[in-house]
């Protein structure tokens, strides 16, 4: 389909073209700081082509930050020609999609040998932004936005994507296992805790679910929950967050994951807090923005079970840089995703001592969901 230029008339007198140039490219990273100051989670890829008038264009999912440069142009007295993409198309039937894997990779551009940049579960939703020979570029309802292949997923419509919110579910409890075929002759797919299916039916012992392509398959019941009933049931305690975090000791680290299938440090703690009914933000350096500070000089006495302990660099001027999250246990050890999720201590004298992290701690925070996304609105954030 061809792209339509829209021309804005505007006068621009008293600067050589250089100079215009170089003011626009000012306005452009005025508006990016702004609007979309995390490439992970807002998408503002504007650029010029010299001319008379100058072309703006690329792409951005934030409409608002298309129209605030848009005045910041006018203030300015600035001719252009309009070419920036608005994602995702307004005349999309299906913008939404629902993954239709046990885990889905989501990588930092349309290939499979692409960095693995985050992970989605069976039966999360996701907007569609484009689409690139067989792969989509999609935002999760953390905000991140990656690329997976289209096989992973299901497009639907808004009113598809309704019935699914709407309709009896289930979401799956154990660290890891399998659905079967209706007859219990053979497994449907493999699947790890956080998955979510639709249910059709239940017996003593089994659910009877259907996938977001419409595949059928038994799950047994003591395996996963009614989706709604583990929701109103779910709640953050000590022992909870302990347990759940301790099922996933031994899971190999793995850069960009999320799941039971392997985990990054940030992923395992979004995990652990995901099946407790709480969404953070994926990654270490933007979990350390939420919460409340407990600690930032090493007095562990404060802490309590699920507590995030932030590692990293800081700087004479005070900037830290964040690059690893653990989770708190008590007694002195924390458990995270370091070659292995496993538990270590910050006590000098225990046989589990990790002295590299120990120097390297620069802060606590306690999730108190105040500023956090909760799974009750898994479908309502996209």
């Amino acid at each position: 389909m061809r792209k339509l230029l829209f021309y804005f008339p505007l006068v621009f007198v008293g600067f050589s073209c250089s100079e215009k140039l170089e003011i626009i490219h000012g306005l452009i990273d005025q508006v990016r700081v702004e609007f979309a100051p995390d490439p992970r989670t807002a998408l503002f890829q504007v650029e010029t082509k010299a001319g008379n008038p100058v072309i703006l264009h690329g792409e951005t999912n934030q409409r608002e930050a298309k129209a605030a440069l848009f005045n910041l142009l006018a203030k300015h007295q600035i001719d252009f020609l309009d070419s920036i993409a608005v994602l995702p198309v307004q005349s999309d039937e299906k913008p939404f999609a629902l993954i239709n894997v046990s885990v889905a990779n989501l990588r930092s551009a349309p290939q499979h040998s692409a960095e693995l940049a985050t992970q989605a579960l069976l039966g999360t939703p996701v907007l569609v932004l484009k689409e690139q020979r067989g792969w989509c570029l999609v935002r999760t309802p953390d905000h991140y936005i990656a690329w997976t292949n289209e096989e992973s997923l299901r497009r639907y419509s808004r009113v598809e994507l309704e019935s699914w919110k709407t309709a009896r579910k289930i979401i799956y409890t154990q660290t890891s296992g399998y659905a079967i075929d209706t007859l219990q002759r053979f497994r449907v797919s493999d699947l790890v805790a956080g998955n979510i299916l639709r249910i059709t039916g239940e017996s003593h012992d089994l659910w009877s679910a259907r996938y977001p392509d419409g595949r059928t398959a038994m799950v047994r019941k003591t395996d996963a929950e009614d989706w709604l009933s583990w929701l109103s049931n779910t709640a953050p305690t000590d022992s909870s967050i302990m347990e759940k975090a301790l099922e996933f000791q031994g899971i190999p680290y793995l850069w960009g994951g999320t799941s039971a299938k392997g985990m990054d440090c940030s992923g395992f703690t979004k995990t652990v807090y995901m099946m407790q009914g709480i969404i953070l933000p994926r990654d270490a350096s933007q979990q350390v923005s939420v919460g409340e500070q407990i600690d930032s000089i090493g007095d562990f006495s404060k802490l309590q079970t699920g507590d995030l302990l932030f590692f990293g660099t800081k700087k004479e001027d005070g900037i830290e840089r964040v690059v690893h999250v653990g989770l708190w246990l008590g007694n002195m050890q924390f458990i995270h995703a370091s070659g292995d999720v496993h538990v270590n201590s910050m006590d000098s004298v225990s046989a589990l001592f990790d002295e590299f992290n120990r120097k390297r701690y620069l802060r606590s925070k306690r999730i108190t969901g105040k500023d956090v996304a909760a799974m009750a609105n898994l479908f309502d954030l996209l």
